[in-house]
């Protein structure tokens, strides 16, 4: 009987080690090939000769060093020669060869190197490996086991174009009104039927695709019907089936009654869907990533449905960030710690590491197609590996690996409101455990499956939300929490998911304007809370925005006080990888959450210079939710809460002109020019209207400044009433916005009262004198958010953030990279750009103590900042705040004004960014302090007046 591809690829890593020293061509060429055959059952003097003698020319006389008529050819080296002559050799053998004789594979070796080539196919085209990799590479000799007829259309790991592929198949099958749950279903069995096709699930390798070929008609119209009794026979085991089962059915093995049990309509395929089905088959889904799955999903999925559900898939290398401090690298230091000892207990010690690995459990609460876990199960088992290595000595005959192994994929629970990606989920699990499986027989020489079908992953279909996490595992049986929840904003949740919000974090009528994703951190702190014993740990993904801005000050004393967290490790402000299609480009963190009473002695914080590049570790006592370090702080618990005025003696800032207007009062320059045309009148009306965009890329707007004009001017300009009429429509909600960007605009009492007079702004702000602006949004890419002063005529919309009565000295406090510093960590951000707010970042940054002469300092240095901007005419603050671009005399000019800010600080200079928010937040520490005391005091000041009345 022939064996299996797991027992074939068992026998190779047994063949990979025998040889691993293997180098001289005349010695070892004939016992290296005698063994090689035997790794696939095949006997060498069956099918093949040694030094077959040949003449490829008259008078010339050679000998081939095996040869396997019509199939093969090899040319063996000795180790370290160059290959490249030999295939020359090999092929000026073949004048001397019959037609039925030539081969069609060509096989040159140096013992530890391998080329092979396929003459029919990719003649030019060698597949290259080394000895040690010969495990994953048996399928390319499939042609020594009677396996040649499947050629793969590409034979590098199955990747995003299959994904794309799977989704192609769904779109047609969509079309032809084939939808909802039987097509989820139906795919999830084709992709797992794909996999075991290329596995050695199905025996014989290619049966799936066999099937289809041979016995489907081409134009598709039986396809569904021949799939459907297929699903049916790996739904029976083999002693329950009929005797007069067609025997290219027979031969597929009983899989598992929950994956095939369902019984679904029949698709009706066309020729063009069974060529996608086809097209799909000839990937090689041998070396499947686990994250093909996501990204498959999210192919089949539009834009405005991922928006719609948070959809993010993670790559691999962003699922390692979060497991490996979570729990695998305290398992491996663990091991490596037992691995060491040389006493006694050691083999006591790692048996019980080895049984606590098999009692681990992990949660995804968002599990989506089940990447982190399927990427968690895969390290576990690699790591099991290496504690059966330890364990087992290899001299040892293992008889059934299968016995000693003790992790499995119900360890393993999920919960995911979709039902395609619930099921794939589970597929993706049980794919996992197969290549584990092969694996593990690779390592120890036995072929172990666990075919059919037993152990489950849980994965519940529902919303994680409403579900009770307790009833699908006890808090005190779990081991871990981790996932990447949904990202959806406050103002993008839909009317259900807001009301999930409010219900959870329990933060009043309002709810606060907490991101989606903090119902999972929530939720998790409540569950890992009730647990009586020791808790599991939480990991998890989310949007940068949860620590800075206002959501700071909601989320975090929920998570700190109510429940009890502390964060033992995080990873700061990166950029989002993932492999899908579509992929979303968002700034992420990663914060791991444990009970105060387990928390660990040193904090694990992993900062990124780039943002997409890769992190320095630190370690610290304690963080804060700002993941900054807190050890100089007497809080680790500190946040910054909006407040309507600013904490230090400083002068107020304000938000520009608010029009609310649908952008029927505003003009470009185009539509200016056009107006004064028709009008000329118009131009005296017009005044420059500058938002964030048009201050720092030099652009200009303009808007209708009616305020103080009398009333008759509107009825005789007949453009200008056309305006406000249209105006006052937009604010009683019976016109539309011009653009896309007003469209959203809420029609409360308060804008209709306004429709009333529409020559009045909903905010008015009308400076009188040159006013300081700071941009609401930022790049982030610039060292210095760009400000400076305006003018009138000009007025600052909303976007704009003004102070009427600064000086040089407000503005070098505020351009400093003192403030910049506060800035990154407090403000909030739209995907990375900065947001700057009056309430979280400008009232709440605690200015420095100053004496006249120190100030006046400030403000010449201030000045040189204003003078090399001032030397480069015809830049825009966008060409000067380039970190690429940026004039050498402006960096130098900043650069000298922020040592001195800094020095009114501190005397001893600042590092980096970092010290300068951990010393500002104890001085925003002693604020706050302060004025706790002096509210307390006036507090019992009026209960001392109330009781005296």
């Amino acid at each position: 009987m022939r064996l299996d591809w797991n027992d074939i690829r068992a026998r190779a890593a047994h063949f990979a080690r025998e040889w691993s020293d293997a180098a001289y061509e005349k010695g070892e060429t004939q016992s290296f090939y005698n063994d090689f055959f035997e790794v696939f059952g095949v006997p060498r003097r069956r099918v093949a000769s040694f030094e077959r003698a040949v003449k490829p020319r008259p008078g010339e006389r050679g000998f081939i060093d095996l040869f396997w008529p019509g199939k093969l050819l090899v040319e063996q080296k000795s180790a370290g020669r160059d290959l490249r002559p030999a295939r020359k050799q090999a092929l000026d053998y073949f004048p001397g060869l019959r037609d039925d004789e030539l081969p069609r594979y060509v096989l040159l070796s140096d013992f530890q190197t391998f080329e092979l080539f396929d003459l029919d196919t990719r003649p030019d085209e060698p597949i290259r490996f080394r000895l040690p990799d010969l495990p994953d590479r048996v399928q390319d000799f499939g042609f020594i086991v009677g396996q040649e007829k499947r050629v793969f259309k590409d034979q590098d790991p199955v990747n995003i174009v299959a994904s794309e592929v799977m989704g192609a198949l769904h779109d047609a099958l969509e079309a032809s009104g084939y939808t909802g749950h039987a097509l989820e279903r139906f795919l999830v069995r084709i992709v797992f039927c794909l996999f075991a096709d290329d596995t050695g699930i199905f025996n014989p390798l290619g049966a799936f695709e066999d099937y289809i070929v041979h016995r489907t008609s081409e134009d598709g119209s039986d396809l569904g019907l021949r799939l459907s009794h297929l699903f049916e026979v790996l739904n029976t085991p083999a002693d329950q089936r009929q005797t007069t089962l067609d025997a290219d059915l027979a031969q597929f093995d009983y899989i598992n009654g929950d994956l095939f049990a369902e019984r679904l309509p029949l698709p009706a395929f066309d020729r063009a869907m069974r060529e996608k089905l086809l097209y799909a088959c000839g990937f090689n889904w041998q070396n499947i990533s686990p994250a093909i799955f996501g990204s498959l999903f999210q192919s089949v999925m539009n834009k405005a449905e991922r928006r719609k559900k948070g959809a993010h898939y993670t790559s691999e290398k962003n699922i390692l960030k979060v497991i490996q401090p979570l729990f695998l690298d305290h398992l491996r230091a663990e091991f490596s710690r037992i691995r060491a000892r040389l006493d006694n207990g050691r083999r006591r010690a790692l048996q019980e590491f080895h049984d606590r690995l098999g009692a681990l459990t992990f949660l995804d609460p968002a599990c989506g197609c089940g990447n982190f876990l399927v990427i968690a199960y895969r390290e576990l088992r690699l790591l099991e590996i290496e504690v059966m290595r330890e364990l087992l000595p290899a001299a040892q005959l293992v008889t059934d690996i299968g016995l000693y192994t003790r992790i499995n994929v119900n360890q393993f629970y999920g919960i995911e409101i979709g039902e395609f990606p619930a099921r794939i989920a589970e597929v993706a699990m049980w794919m996992m455990d197969h290549i584990m499986n092969a694996r593990l027989s690779a390592e120890f020489g036995k072929s172990y499956l666990r075919i059919p079908l037993r152990a489950s992953p849980n994965i519940l279909h529902g919303d994680a939300l409403e579900a009770d996490w307790a009833s699908l595992l006890p808090p005190e049986r779990c081991s871990y929490v981790l996932g990447n929840p949904p990202f959806i904003g406050a103002k993008n949740q839909s009317e259900q998911q807001r009301a999930q919000m409010i219900g959870i974090a329990s933060l009043g009528k309002t709810g606060g304007t907490l991101d989606y994703v903090c119902a999972w951190f929530i939720k998790a702190g409540a569950y890992i809370r009730a647990s009586a014993e020791a808790a599991p740990r939480i990991g998890f993904v989310a949007t940068n925005s949860i620590t800075q801005g206002e959501q700071v000050a909601q989320l975090w004393p929920i998570l700190f006080q109510r429940y009890g967290l502390e964060i033992a490790f995080a990873h700061r402000t990166f950029q989002w990888l993932s492999d899908a299609k579509g992929a979303a480009h968002v700034h992420c963190v990663i914060l791991g959450l444990v009970r105060r009473e387990d928390e660990p002695k040193e904090k694990r914080l992993f900062s990124y210079e780039e943002i997409n590049g890769d992190p320095v570790e630190t370690r610290h006592s304690a963080l804060t939710a700002y993941l900054t370090d807190a050890c100089n702080l007497s809080s680790r618990y500190i946040v910054v809460h909006e407040v309507p005025r600013p904490l230090c003696p400083s002068k107020t800032m304000i938000t520009g002109s608010k029009p609310l207007d649908g952008g029927y009062l505003t003009f470009t320059d185009d539509e200016k020019n056009e107006g004064c045309l028709r009008t000329p009148q118009l131009s005296q009306f017009l005044r420059p209207y500058l938002g964030a965009a048009e201050y720092i890329n030099g652009r200009m707007r303009w808007i209708l400044c009616l305020q103080a004009e009398p009333p008759h001017v509107f009825r005789l300009l007949k453009l200008i009433s056309e305006r406000l009429t249209q105006v006052s429509e937009f604010r009683r909600g019976k016109r539309g916005a011009r653009n896309s960007e007003k469209a959203g605009t809420a029609r409360n009492a308060g804008t209709v009262k306004l429709a009333t007079t529409p020559v009045l702004f909903h905010v008015n702000v009308l400076p009188s004198a040159p006013f300081l602006v700071i941009p609401q949004t930022s790049s982030e890419f610039r060292d210095y958010i760009p400000i400076g002063w305006l003018a009138p005529p000009s007025i600052p919309s909303d976007k704009l953030r003004i102070i009427l009565d600064a000086d040089l000295w407000d503005f070098g406090i505020l351009t400093s990279q003192m403030h910049m510093a506060w800035t990154r960590t407090i403000t909030g951000r739209m995907k990375s750009d900065y947001m700057y707010s009056v309430g979280v970042v400008y009232n709440t940054f605690p200015w420095p103590h100053a004496d006249v002469i120190e100030m006046e300092v400030i403000r010449g240095l201030a000045q040189r900042v204003l003078d090399a901007r001032d030397a480069h005419p015809g830049a825009t603050l966008a060409d000067l705040y380039d970190t690429k671009t940026m004039p050498l005399d402006l960096r130098k000019a900043h650069r000298s004004l922020d040592l001195a800010i800094d020095r009114l600080y501190r005397r001893e200079p600042f590092s980096s960014d970092r010290e300068r928010v951990e010393h500002l937040f104890g001085l925003y520490e002693k604020l706050t302090a302060n004025l706790l005391t002096i509210d307390a005091a006036k507090t019992r000041k009026k209960r001392r007046a109330k009781a005296a009345a």
